[in-house]
């Protein structure tokens, strides 16, 4: 593939993702994570890895429609280095809430009545 069509292409990306409002919202909510944590006084010892997670998330909602088992692994790593810090955790819920966006929807399956 020429070096041209690469770039196109990663544009294309880039114009896909910034007009669904689930990337524009984990990339907001990924931002602000990193801002609290890049704020936060104290030494963790998980730091180093949970700002590598939270730019790899920043770059998957960058790529386009990102793999949500990635997103949730991330996320997961995330939580694990910063999780215990309460004054993070408003951050790092918004973040979570991001991530679940997501998802597909749940079926509607009928309750056991409905069949009956």
């Amino acid at each position: 593939m020429a070096e041209g069509a690469v770039v196109v292409d990663e544009q294309r990306a880039g114009r896909a993702a910034a007009g669904d409002p689930r990337v524009s919202e984990l990339r907001d909510a990924v931002s602000r994570l990193r801002r609290a944590l890049a704020s936060h006084p104290a030494p963790l010892p998980d730091r180093d890895a949970a700002e590598e997670e939270l730019a790899a998330l920043d770059a998957m909602a960058c790529a386009g429609r990102p793999e949500l088992s990635r997103l949730r692994r991330s996320l997961l790593l995330v939580a694990g280095a910063v999780g215990s810090v309460s004054a993070l955790s408003p951050a790092l819920t918004a973040v979570h809430r991001a991530v679940d966006n997501f998802a597909p929807p749940p079926d509607d399956v009928p309750s056991p009545r409905e069949g009956t």
